[in-house]
């Protein structure tokens, strides 16, 4: 058991709560648009500082928390707010505000149907990735993270067309299939070792597991997080991209594939320990895992032409960055891994956001046919190269920051090759993004279309994007609270350095 002693607080309760009672506010509103997005935008606010009220006791080294129902003795649904989890929770819910007004654009000027459906499932998402940050245990880490999987599906096949269907099948598959394969009898198999569930710094299987018991649950635990989507689990997600644009934004900065790597950090922090995983080898062997599908997603993605599915490819790939990171189990490593999940979530919303905002105005779906955008939609233009900027680890953009502990943890790990893994998979980050910046603005408009005039998308999707790049800019100068909480997750996982 944890020997971190928790204040008792309703605090995390309260923050998954809030979007649960506004999903009976939107239904109830389905026939009021402007009723129902109000409940959306207050939800989202309210959601943020419930969290953002936490972390002046966080950083002042507690460990807040609640028991909600025991099941039995050693299994319940509890909640632990530290320092990993509130991370993880102030990024998600800050992006839920400005992913809640982009929707509001996107889906009036779609004229989406179903919408109510929209904005419930888009609530029900947040409260469930609020329950996985804040999971005190495997167990309420496993219902929470299931939810999210069955909430996100109606949002996949929105659509309703036979693509989009098709595309939700193969994403519930893959993200429940392996979830209940493996997952689950990874937990099952840790419980039985340990006799329980409770995550703590040491790790939960340190010293009760034999080392070939611990490389069987190991990877158990790996293959049934394909939220992750490492290799070969990953191709449920550009299946997925026939979802509105708001949704790929959800699925790849706020929610899924973040909670899938943020689990990956939990299960190799809080259910392993650094001190197992070094001395069995696996963390080394994760890291070379985690390379190869940085290195095979960005050689994919510079061969795609739809730029939905070029962003797809790109998550892959970046979402391994966090993977890698974790996996060197030095500090400047974790530092990056931590840090990554919020400097890619605002790099990589921006770059969907944009993606958005050019299917609205001009219908355009690929990258060859954005010759000469720049001239007509210079704000969302700008806003994409300061993503992509950031994606490839350029200063002054906040994804240098996370680069930097990258290289410097590869280092202090003494894994020497991953510095060549990290410069050939920037030199591929550079090839599949600098060539659209290029055509944008570089690049005469086909014949026929004039490049004169202003033709951005609606201002509520305009300024959504340009937002989350001024953020993503911001965090290299003021990285502040974020990199404060990396530091703390560092010092509990390593004991201090």
């Amino acid at each position: 058991m944890s020997s971190v002693f928790i204040t008792q607080s309703a605090a995390p309760v309260y923050a998954i709560g809030v979007s649960l009672a506004a999903v009976l506010l939107i239904k109830l509103s389905e026939r009021n648009p402007n009723a129902r997005e109000f409940w959306t935008i207050a939800a989202s606010v309210i959601k943020f500082s419930i969290v953002a009220s936490m972390v002046p006791a966080v950083l002042d080294g507690k460990v807040l928390g609640c028991t909600l129902v025991t099941i039995v003795p050693g299994l319940e649904i509890a909640f632990k707010v530290d320092a990993l989890g509130l991370f993880f929770a102030l990024m998600a819910s800050l992006l839920w505000i400005i992913t809640s007004f982009y929707s509001i654009g996107y889906i009036r000027a779609e004229k989406e149907h179903a919408q109510t459906r929209y904005y419930m499932s888009f609530a029900i998402a947040l409260s469930a990735t609020m329950g996985v940050a804040f999971s005190a245990n495997l167990l309420t880490m496993f219902v929470f993270y299931e939810i999210i999987t069955l909430c996100t599906f109606p949002l996949v096949g929105h659509k309703e067309t036979p693509e989009a269907m098709a595309g939700a099948r193969k994403y519930l598959t893959y993200l429940l299939g392996t979830s209940l394969l493996f997952l689950m009898f990874a937990i099952v198999l840790t419980y039985s070792a340990a006799g329980t569930l409770e995550f703590n710094n040491q790790g939960i299987l340190d010293g009760n597991v034999s080392k070939a018991m611990a490389i069987a649950i190991f990877v158990l635990f790996m293959a049934g997080t394909a939220k992750a989507a490492m290799m070969p689990f990953h191709s449920w997600l550009p299946a997925a991209m026939v979802a509105p644009t708001p949704v790929s934004a959800l699925l790849h900065a706020v929610a899924v594939v973040k909670t899938g790597v943020f689990v990956v950090i939990k299960i190799v922090l809080h259910v392993f320990g650094i001190k197992l995983l070094a001395d069995i080898g696996l963390g080394t062997a994760l890291a070379y895992y985690a390379s190869f599908t940085i290195i095979v997603a960005s050689m994919i993605a510079l061969r795609q032409d739809n730029l939905k599915a070029r962003l797809a490819y790109s998550t892959i790939s970046q979402l391994s960055y966090i993977v890698l990171g974790v996996a060197l189990l030095s500090p400047s490593g974790i530092t990056g891994s931590v840090m990554h999940m919020v400097l890619h979530g605002f790099g990589k919303i921006t770059l969907f956001f944009t993606a958005g905002a050019i299917y609205v105005a001009t219908h355009k779906t690929n990258v060859s046919q954005l010759d000469g955008i720049g001239k007509r939609m210079p704000f969302t233009m700008a806003a994409f190269t300061l993503g992509a900027i950031s994606m490839i680890g350029i200063p002054p953009m906040g994804g240098f920051i996370s680069k930097w502990y990258l290289v410097g943890g590869a280092i202090e790990a003494d894994h020497l090759p991953i510095l060549l893994v990290l410069a050939a998979s920037t030199l591929l980050n550079a090839g599949y993004f600098l060539p659209i910046i290029y055509r944008a603005f570089f690049l005469s408009p086909p014949e026929g279309e004039s490049a004169e005039g202003i033709c951005e998308a609606p201002k509520a999707m305009v300024i959504p994007l340009t937002l989350t790049a001024l953020v993503a800019l911001g965090l290299f100068f003021f990285p502040g609270v974020f990199l404060e909480l990396a530091r703390i997750v560092v010092a509990g996982a390593t004991g201090g350095y």
